[in-house]
């Protein structure tokens, strides 16, 4: 349950109105239920425990990841007074899209040398891989906007009084958002719709092929906002106009000089027998001859030498056809879905921020923004909800050598891992539970038991954060919209909630509005979820190597068993089975299991259970089957080890679905 709610807008004076703080403006976008979004800014953003679950770094830092909502990730800002000077969102589109993270088997590292040694043996065998659902993008829109006005309204809420925001969608909603965007920030702090050529064209496009995104650039102030001009490489239509070479290979193209028409006026005097009105004294004239940067025309002219190699480039455009996407062979490519360039976050981290400022990006992805910010000196937020996306972004960032902290909102929606495979896992887990979307939208389904028949049972739509908490508004539209839709026999419906603000409130209010004979009963989901997640089974050995000058300690993993990637590899397998054309060889594990393991990581600090994570030695096992050993890469095959300088307290084991097990070592 929330803590609190934190006001999105500042707090009122005695006898001020709470709405003089928010007020929509003439040019609203009206939509079905575009006031609902109303009730829950005025009642303010949930603040929810957080906690620091690991420390990345040597010395302390003001950057974080943030596992939770943007919502929730807001109130805790705001509740801490930290305020971030640009955001960049690339939240999702509204297009019907479902994205997923390719999940690869490693090889068996017990057989590493042999494999090493058949190498060439190997070179058409293709590492296994299947998909692990990340998100969907799949909307209705009018509940897409109400979960945007909240998300903006959120993000404002803690934004600097010289921030920018830039905000990257399509053509499938962008045109709605940008309304929005007026709404909340104002029209006249409207400053671009930037224009990025994200692919080349499409041959198979049936009209005109969309090969572009949308970026919306916003300052929070009309007057007070940082900006620095940024300069982009010429076209070549530009760079055809330098035709000229010198004797040292560089090109250039002559300059007017002449001050005539300039409304400034200029110096008029005779130079090597040329007369005119020029834009310079005649001393930094004759400075530009001695340096050769003359050019004398056949005509007695005089016009300057203007060298390609020395202009800094056009200044930025708000059409950007000249940062590629991430391809298939891009070294900065992280095998996240929606990866963006790191060339498109450094043009806009360095136009809208300064150094030692604070860049946020509240649906963070696979880290980019935070990886630029960091190398370009800046302060970093990187949040979102998915557990693929924190550790993408937490690997990545370790790896560059960052300094952060890890923390978690206890908010109820990540219970699981991210919300598409919450909401997988509660259909499997209500017990009864037979999904059923004909009896309407509302409902998910129907539990079949002797005594009340077939009961409908409602579930928080996990991709909405504002659906998490269940309130009067919400069941005023299961009493009074769907349950009158319901065949005559039903007698029960069960209504799951993940929060609730007041629960005799809530009572209260189904008693006094409830004049069916339905009964409505409410059930806590996270009961459900806190007992549908089983941890991955660990075998392994600790000792200590004392042969040496200094103590080394290997912790050896013998066996490994994850419920969950044996879950999803027989679904896979009986999938292709079923659809392929050719032989299928079924994927198979190891009886150690061993290839099923992404990462591992040693806590020689702290034992306590509930203590930050200090990763002291830690492995990674990338896709490939090579490890990277405390950030460094490596081209060695990983043989079930770690090793640490001193006596490991914890061990974390990451597996290649995501899920992530803690287990206190005790040496054998």
């Amino acid at each position: 349950m929330a803590i609190k709610y934190v006001p999105y807008f500042p707090t009122t004076v005695s006898g001020q109105a709470v709405l003089d703080n928010f007020v929509r403006t003439q040019r609203i976008l009206r939509y079905r239920e575009n006031d609902n979004v109303t009730e829950r800014i005025l009642r303010g953003m949930p603040l929810y425990e957080v906690t620091e679950t690991e420390r990345i770094g040597d010395t302390a830092s003001d950057n974080m990841i943030i596992h939770g909502e943007c919502v929730s990730a807001c109130a805790y800002l705001k509740e801490n007074g930290i305020k971030v000077d640009l955001v960049y969102i690339d939240p999702p589109f509204a297009s019907g899209a479902d994205y997923a993270k390719k999940v690869y088997i490693r090889r068996n590292p017990l057989v590493a040398k042999a494999i090493q040694k058949a190498e060439q043996e190997l070179e058409d065998d293709e590492l296994k891989a299947f998909e692990e659902k990340m998100y969907g993008d799949i909307w209705d829109k009018e509940k897409y906007l109400n979960w945007m006005y909240e998300n903006l309204m959120a993000i404002r809420s803690v934004m600097s009084e010289n921030a920018s925001i830039y905000v990257h969608l399509d053509y499938h909603i962008g045109h709605y958002v940008k309304i929005l965007l007026d709404e909340i920030f104002g029209e006249d702090n409207f400053r671009n719709e930037i224009i990025w050529k994200r692919s080349t064209a499409h041959s198979d496009a049936e009209f005109y092929g969309n090969n572009f995104d949308c970026i919306y650039f916003y300052t929070k102030s009309q007057f007070d906002y940082n900006f620095n001009t940024i300069f982009q490489p010429y076209d070549e239509s530009y760079i055809a106009r330098f035709t000229q070479i010198d004797e040292n290979g560089r090109k250039w193209e002559s300059g007017n000089i002449t001050a005539k028409g300039l409304s400034g006026g200029g110096y008029d005097y005779t130079y090597k027998g040329c007369r005119s009105l020029w834009r310079m004294p005649i001393e930094s004239m004759k400075k530009l001859d001695a340096e050769g940067r003359l050019h004398f025309t056949k005509n007695g002219g005089i016009r300057s030498k203007v060298y390609l190699d020395e202009l800094p480039g056009m200044p930025s455009q708000a059409m950007w056809l000249d940062i590629k996407p991430i391809n298939s062979q891009a070294k900065e490519k992280e095998g996240y879905a929606t990866q963006k360039p790191e060339a498109l976050l450094e043009r806009i981290i360095k136009a809208s921020s300064n150094e030692g400022m604070i860049v946020a990006d509240f649906f963070g992805g696979s880290g980019v923004t935070a990886a630029v910010a960091n190398k370009l000196g800046r302060k970093f937020i990187h949040t979102d909800v998915n557990i693929n996306s924190i550790q993408t972004a937490r690997d990545r960032l370790k790896t560059n050598g960052a300094n952060f902290t890890l923390k978690k909102v206890q908010d109820g929606v990540t219970l699981y891992r991210n919300p598409v495979q919450t909401k997988d896992a509660i259909t499997r887990i209500i017990p009864g539970l037979r999904v059923d979307p004909s009896i309407g939208t509302m409902w998910i389904g129907c539990i079949m038991d002797t005594t009340y028949g077939s009961s409908p049972v409602y579930v928080p739509d996990l991709m909405d954060s504002s659906s998490r908490v269940l309130d009067v508004v919400t069941l005023n539209r299961i009493i009074n919209d769907a349950m009158p839709q319901l065949p005559p026999t039903v007698k029960r419906v069960i209504v799951y909630y993940i929060d609730i603000v007041d629960r005799q409130e809530l009572d209260d209010f189904i008693k006094d509005n409830n004049d069916t004979v339905i009964e409505i009963e409410l059930r806590d989901l996270k009961e459900l979820l806190d007992n549908a997640i089983l941890q991955d089974d660990v075998e392994y050995t600790l000792k200590e190597d004392l042969s040496k000058m200094v103590d080394i300690f290997t912790v050896a993993i013998t066996r490994f068993y994850s419920d969950r990637v044996s879950h999803k590899i027989k679904e896979f397998n009986q999938k292709a089975m079923a659809n392929s054309k050719k032989k299928f060889v079924p994927i198979e594990l190891s009886l150690e299991g061993l290839e099923a393991i992404e990462m591992v990581s040693l806590d020689c600090t702290a034992a306590e259970e509930n203590a930050p994570w200090h990763s002291d030695s830690e492995i990674k096992i990338e896709k490939d089957s090579t490890v990277t050993i405390n950030g460094r890469k490596t081209s060695d095959f990983w043989d079930g080890t770690i090793h640490a300088d001193t006596k490991p307290l914890r061990m974390k084991i990451r597996n290649i679905c995501g899920d992530e097990t803690i287990i206190t070592l005790k040496e054998q």
